[in-house]
């Protein structure tokens, strides 16, 4: 039975997140200007929104129902950036980039610390039940 409850939690939050969505889009970050790197069709980033919401509440622009639909799009904005950090560091190391290296450069204190949050990030990157 746990697993129809997750599959409804799962349902009821990217339900959250596709309302969340509509209504920073239709507040105006439909607007914002695309990356060069993504397709002219494709949305902005739950990143972008939630910062587009926050740009809103500093201009005074942005009501209650911003700033819920924003933090509504936390833990999608967060799986974006643990995407964004996994590519960066599988690249590093198909770059020959050492392990001492990139623990410098991510601020972390050994390259066994860098390791360990490599096999963090990627697994939460995959998502549960991927491996």
């Amino acid at each position: 039975m746990t697993g129809v409850a997750d599959a409804d939690a799962d349902h009821e939050q990217a339900a959250r997140e596709a309302e969340a969505r509509g209504l920073l889009l239709g507040a105006g970050a439909s607007d914002l200007p695309r990356a060069p790197w993504l397709h002219r069709s494709q949305p902005p980033s739950a990143v972008d929104l939630t910062r587009f919401a926050v740009w809103r509440a500093l201009a005074g622009g942005a009501g209650e129902e911003d700033l819920l639909a924003a933090l509504a799009l936390l833990s999608a904005a967060r799986a974006e950036v643990d995407q964004a950090e996994a590519a960066l560091l599988f690249m590093a190391r198909a770059h020959g980039l050492s392990w001492p290296r990139i623990s410098r450069a991510i601020g972390l204190g050994s390259p066994q610390a860098a390791q360990q949050r490599f096999g963090r990030i990627t697994g939460r990157a995959a998502g549960p039940g991927s491996t």
